[in-house]
């Protein structure tokens, strides 16, 4: 029996240095759709899950085959929210939905695909 792997993204609507950048157009596709692909090609990764605040964003994540399964509150996509309490809303919101934690997650950043 294989183990199931959940690829997380991370990805908020917010970026103040550079706006929009994770739905920015790259060698003719959305920068966070890099990482979904490259998620999705990993033959280890069953899931790609987007965390985020921006509906911009869900869409483009659910174009290019990721899930969204529920939506990051505006207080964890701030430039002084935590990481790690953005990690603790995703866990808690897969554990309600789906009854469990994922057996691995793996981090994958929308940024650096």
């Amino acid at each position: 029996m294989s183990m199931m792997h959940t690829a997380i993204i991370f990805a908020r609507g917010g970026s103040k240095g550079l706006p929009n950048k994770n739905i920015l157009e790259i060698r003719g596709m959305p920068l966070i759709a890099w990482s979904i692909s490259h998620a999705k090609s990993c033959s280890r990764i069953n899931r790609v899950i987007v965390s985020t605040d921006s509906a911009k964003i869900k869409d483009i994540a659910l174009d290019h085959g990721a899930e969204v399964p529920f939506m990051r509150p505006k207080d964890l996509a701030s430039d002084t929210a935590s990481e790690l309490d953005a990690w603790r809303h995703a866990i808690n919101e897969l554990e309600r939905i789906d009854g469990a934690c994922p057996e691995i997650i793996i981090s994958l950043p929308a940024t650096s695909p």
